[in-house]
């Protein structure tokens, strides 16, 4: 067999051997990503704009975030103003904040809407723990299908002979280190959350 024939098999080898990592990585950012938008909603007793943000709407015939059709600004520490795009839809935003579970009163002052934040009762921080443990939950169980998916195609894989049982075995400890780093991620959402809730 020639060298060159010999560096040839190797880096073919090298590229059969290797496994594209993207999409998984991908999934798992998205699924942190959404554990911390889902997170920011539960309000705790600090205002903050993400709590009304995503607040449905009905306006020009669709449903919209609130986002969409007002500017929501930090007035002071636990006051937020919602300042419609269109005046005219003043009474219908103030309406939908009332009915959503953001837990607290709208009050129209001329333009804008003036939301003001009570401070959390012990009840209200338990039950904002209790659906912040529920959301890590999901959010685990999401990375969990991703690991699953992974970890067939890779067995597929191995199967199909595409890859050795060594590099089936290296795949799984690359996989597995991922997958920690994700679930690390979603705990440091977590316990940040936890002491914003718990101040």
């Amino acid at each position: 067999m020639s060298v060159k024939f010999s560096l040839v098999l190797v880096i073919y080898k090298e590229y059969i051997m290797a496994y594209d990592f993207k999409k998984m990585d991908e999934k798992v950012s998205d699924a942190c990503k959404r554990f911390e938008s889902e997170v920011t909603s539960l309000r705790t007793g600090r205002a903050a704009p993400a709590i009304l943000e995503n607040v449905k709407v009905e306006a020009y015939g669709i449903i919209n975030p609130l986002k969409n059709v007002a500017s929501i600004v930090i007035e002071d520490a636990k006051t937020l103003l919602v300042e419609p795009w269109d005046k005219g839809l003043i009474d219908t935003i103030s309406k939908a904040i009332e009915s959503s579970n953001v837990g607290a009163q709208p009050v129209v002052a001329k333009d804008a809407i003036r939301i003001s934040l009570p401070s959390l009762t012990e009840e209200r921080r338990k039950l904002l723990i209790k659906a912040l443990k529920e959301k890590m939950e999901e959010a685990k169980i999401s990375l969990r299908h991703v690991r699953d998916e992974v970890w067939k195609d890779i067995q597929d894989r191995e199967k199909a002979k595409s890859m050795s049982e060594d590099d089936k075995f290296r795949f799984k400890e690359e996989m597995e280190k991922k997958m920690k780093e994700g679930v690390d991620k979603l705990e440091e959402i977590e316990k940040r959350k936890e002491r914003e809730i718990m101040e």
